[in-house]
């Protein structure tokens, strides 16, 4: 017995898009699309059983996870407010419950309100989750400032110096303010950039193309239906031949999908526009999610190649690709011509072996954010290196990892900018 993975629920559909204009694209264009079919073979038996207890794990961890950043939360904020009293002088005793309670309340802020916005969305839930998700990225910048505070005094009184702890306070603390509202200013400004590749094989008709790169929007209690309205309104004006989404569209969280899908029936391009899932459709199921993009006129690609004119382009969903054994059986199952130019969408790019033994040309992937904001941006470069942005050579693979348009929790970025990707073929 197998089952077809793909966009459309029967074989005459899939064999009628090579024949007509697909939905939502302005001019007919030459592409076929190819199912890989997930057969009962014992390799690919084995991958989705061990992908099935993966998920089950991940459920069972969820409270331990939440409980362990919570702890963190409660340290972090326990070390800022012991490092301001210190410097700054203890507060009016009168007012010193009042001011301990306000600190436990707001290091339960952010997990309290992440947990709303997962079974809630009204504008009281995003108020409260953006206030929140705000406060999380100053408390980074000052957890920052505590460090710098008790280096700046510390060094200096090894020999003898003391400096006046007040002043000292107010600069580290006051950088570290400064620091999150230009996090928050840069994350609102969507820079485009243009970058150019040279792909062995490619036909000739793509020479001088160009495709968009739009990841990571996080569509959710921070970023909604504004936001995607301005990205659609430069995407627009860019006019891309063609649009690839390599996951994270959404958040993750409850949400209003069918408003939110409106505003891409306003974007168009000629060989139409693509979607692969990220970690963050998998968090409440992804169906709901699939469902809504679909309706928007993104072709969603679940484990499948497609061809436009020419050019072979595959998508493989984010819990797929995180079993390297079911990943390399997927790439396998797609049959890929060596002769002719490949692009894979696929979420993390934490795979890349597989994607170089395949054969594929090009491989566009988000995730990583680039680390959002530091100190978290050089922790990402230790994990991801210099696949964690940009890009990049794995052989003969190249290699293109957007730090994506949107954020994840704080609407902060610092040493990163978000980014709309225009890649011109040559």
């Amino acid at each position: 017995m197998t089952k077809m993975l793909g966009a459309f629920s029967t074989p005459c559909e899939a064999c009628a898009i090579s024949n007509s204009t697909i939905p939502g694209v302005s001019k007919p264009t030459e592409a076929h699309l190819i199912f890989i079919m997930e057969t009962s073979t014992p390799e690919l038996s084995a991958a989705s059983q061990s992908s099935a207890r993966s998920s089950r794990g991940v459920r069972a961890g969820i409270p331990i996870f939440v409980s362990t950043i919570q702890a963190i939360l409660f340290l972090v904020h326990l070390a800022i407010y012991g490092t301001w009293t210190f410097f700054w002088g203890a507060p009016d005793p009168s007012r010193v419950v009042e001011q301990r309670i306000a600190w436990v309340i707001l290091s339960v802020s952010f997990v309290a309100a992440s947990l709303l916005a997962h079974r809630y969305f009204n504008p009281l839930v995003r108020a409260i989750y953006t206030i929140a998700s705000v406060w999380l990225g100053l408390v980074s910048f000052f957890f920052l400032s505590a460090c710098a505070s008790w280096i700046v005094y510390g060094v200096p009184l090894l020999f003898g110096v003391h400096l006046e702890k007040r002043a000292l306070a107010a600069v580290c603390f006051g950088a570290g303010l400064l620091a999150g509202i230009y996090a928050i200013v840069n994350a609102a400004w969507t820079r485009v950039v243009r970058v150019t590749v040279k792909l062995p094989n490619l036909p000739s008709s793509w020479r001088g193309r160009t495709a968009a790169l739009v990841s990571d929007l996080h569509l959710g209690h921070v970023r909604n239906i504004g936001f995607l309205r301005r990205i659609v309104r430069k995407l627009s004006q860019l006019r891309p031949d063609v649009l690839f989404i390599p996951g994270d569209m959404y958040d993750g969280t409850a949400l209003d999908l069918a408003p939110l899908a409106k505003p891409w029936a306003e974007f168009s391009a000629p060989f139409g526009a693509y979607f692969i899932t990220g970690n963050h459709e998998q968090f409440t199921g992804p169906a709901k999610y699939l469902d809504a993009v679909r309706q928007s006129g993104i072709h969603v690609l679940e484990n499948e190649k497609i061809v436009l004119d020419g050019l072979q382009i595959v998508g493989v969903g984010d819990r797929d690709a995180a079993s390297a054994e079911r990943f390399r059986s997927i790439l396998r199952q797609a049959a890929l011509d060596r002769n002719a130019a490949s692009i894979l969408l696929v979420h993390n790019p934490n795979r890349l072996p597989i994607a170089a033994e395949a054969g594929i040309s090009l491989q566009l992937s988000g995730h990583t954010h680039r680390g959002q904001y530091f100190p978290f941006t050089a922790i990402v470069d230790g994990i991801y290196g210099k696949y964690a942005y940009g890009l990049n050579r794995f052989g003969d693979l190249q290699v293109y990892t957007s730090c994506g348009v949107g954020t994840w929790g704080p609407p902060m970025r610092l040493g990163s900018n978000p980014e709309i990707v225009l890649i011109q073929f040559e």
